[in-house]
């Protein structure tokens, strides 16, 4: 009996032996096969939770986005009186940027800055002040039908992004809005529309584009023509 447990064990340390011998030998393999697995985890991970994802609609993207205000980063495409056009940039993950290509599908978002009314002049400054195919990230905080409501910022350095929302009430260009799809009674609420209104204030305070007052000789014209002795002589002089 005891020579056959010393058979066993012997064959057992054997086996282990072998082993050990093959992995040290194929150890390369391995290790490819172990790092192959773990970026494959991570890649049906992200496909899960949408991450590498590559939205083209506005219904496409997920409640879960817009409720927590997901900041999503894109490629402008054009600037329309209903919004910019804005081709959506997923998260790419190394070595499997062909890959995820093969996933995507083409099409526009329409986003629109939130909480702002854009005057005629707005559309013409945003055109003169962004550059085609430029990079922007614009951060969701509503969706209406295929429209989102959102922040939206361009980077301007390293360390400073400007957000188009406020700088178009800083320049006069807009009037402060309710901002669409954010809860009226949260504290995010009230947070971005102070913001917009001290951004409108300033353009207010220093009288630029819409809050521009009119010159001293315009405002005697005005009333003049508004008098009621010269509007009764133009027509007289008509007659």
């Amino acid at each position: 009996m005891a020579e056959r447990r010393s058979g066993a064990a012997e064959g057992l340390a054997q086996g282990l032996a072998s082993l050990s011998e093959w992995a040290d030998a194929h150890l390369s393999l391995l290790r490819n096969l172990s790092t192959g697995m773990a970026v494959a985890g991570v890649l049906v991970l992200a496909r899960s939770v949408r991450m590498t994802t590559k939205f083209t609609s506005a219904l496409d993207i997920p409640v879960e986005f817009v409720q927590k205000n997901v900041k999503l980063r894109g490629k402008l495409h054009h600037i329309t009186e209903k919004g910019l056009e804005v081709e959506h940039i997923p998260i790419s993950i190394p070595f499997f940027t062909r890959i995820q290509r093969k996933w995507q599908s083409k099409g526009l978002l329409l986003v629109r800055l939130a909480g702002v009314e854009l005057a005629p002049g707005g559309i013409a400054w945003l055109q003169q002040e962004l550059k085609p195919k430029q990079v922007l990230w614009f951060q969701l905080l509503g969706r209406e039908d295929l429209t989102l409501e959102c922040l939206v910022l361009v980077n301007k350095g390293r360390f400073f992004s400007l957000c188009l929302n406020e700088e178009i009430l800083r320049q006069g260009l807009g009037r402060a809005a309710r901002i669409e799809g954010l809860q009226h009674d949260s504290h995010l609420y009230w947070k971005l529309h102070r913001r917009l209104l001290q951004a409108e204030f300033k353009a207010l305070k220093k009288h630029k584009g819409i809050w521009k007052e009119e010159s001293y000789s315009e405002r005697i014209r005005d009333s003049i023509s508004s008098n009621t002795l010269v509007q009764t002589l133009k027509r007289f002089v008509s007659w």
